[in-house]
């Protein structure tokens, strides 16, 4: 059986894989999604996912100072709003109302979380909500083991491209179709521009102690990975440790820590519950920091129409 090479001494074949694979790093139009091979990691693709891990490590060198240590807590804190605000209980369930504009910026703010497009995250978690815990959840701890419900999942050929299918509503704006297609875009520009204040404030305020490099490490890396495996803990943690107050068809449970670490979201079996709500904390004890600031958007008038939970379903199909 004869191999055709290239004149790089590849096989042609798997060269034009790895010209897809980097191009896909950049346009997810040349992602080749494979259902067949669901389970299979495309460990190439997933280069950039692993880097920033890696980038972390750079703190040795770059060393801390609290302007860094503050910019990186600042920017999980809006970060972790914008996913869970707005690419979760807006793109995702609908649970309020906003403008065309609050709409794209909070979906550009959303981006800058390097966890891909609005359509994307919004299709998947539909997906799930469809499917929840059962053999066509991507995600399920119980199905599929915890890994792969922390990390694994989105790391899958099955799992790359967005499922439009179900995103019809938001699809129908070109601006976010955009976002999705191109959602390396956003991440790079954020941490350009991180690099250029920390700069800016070496050469101009040299007395804050920072640079380029260090804030591009604690306010990107460092906080972009803490952010990551904090909202990951929903799909894993939330399903496998905590309280069931409602009896769902799948396993998800209440948190108070988790809640306190997702802005809200570990209050996970209220949500599988009554996914349309704004509010995920249904009692006044239960912290849920998001639908707070949700209602600070509201009273200015930046968002509206909060979904409630009518008092009939925060009292039905309790478990006893």
């Amino acid at each position: 059986m004869t191999v055709t090479t290239s004149p790089t001494g590849l096989p042609r074949n798997l060269r034009t894989r790895v010209r897809s694979t980097l191009l896909a790093w950049f346009d997810n139009t040349a992602v080749d999604s494979d259902p067949v091979a669901s389970r299979h990691i495309d460990w190439l693709r997933v280069v950039p996912f692993l880097a920033l891990h890696l980038g972390v490590l750079a703190v040795i060198w770059v060393g801390w100072s609290w302007t860094a240590v503050l910019l990186a807590a600042g920017m999980y804190a809006l970060r972790m709003f914008a996913i869970t605000g707005f690419y979760h209980r807006y793109f995702s369930h609908k649970a309020f109302r906003t403008s065309r504009l609050l709409q794209f910026a909070f979906a550009v703010l959303g981006a800058t979380a390097v966890q891909r497009g609005p359509l994307w995250w919004a299709s998947h978690h539909r997906h799930h909500h469809a499917h929840a815990d059962d053999e066509h959840d991507a995600h399920s701890p119980h199905r599929h083991g915890f890994l792969w419900a922390h990390t694994g999942w989105f790391m899958a050929r099955e799992n790359f491209s967005t499922r439009m299918e179900r995103v019809k509503d938001f699809s129908a704006y070109p601006e976010l179709r955009f976002l999705d297609r191109f959602d390396a875009l956003v991440p790079l520009a954020f941490s350009g521009l991180l690099f250029g204040i920390g700069e800016w404030l070496a050469h101009d305020h040299p007395a804050l102690g920072t640079n380029g490099p260090q804030l591009l490490v604690w306010g990107f890396f460092i906080s972009t990975v803490v952010l990551y495996h904090a909202t990951f803990t929903v799909n894993s943690l939330a399903h496998t440790l905590g309280r069931r107050r409602y009896a769902t068809r799948d396993s998800s449970r209440n948190n108070w820590w988790l809640a306190l670490l997702t802005f809200g979201e570990g209050w996970h079996n209220n949500h599988h519950h009554f996914p349309g709500s704004a509010r995920q904390g249904f009692y006044w004890w239960e912290i849920d920091l998001t639908y707070y600031g949700l209602r600070l958007l509201a009273a200015l008038g930046l968002i509206w129409d909060l979904r409630p939970v009518p008092a009939a379903v925060r009292l039905a199909r309790r478990i006893t």
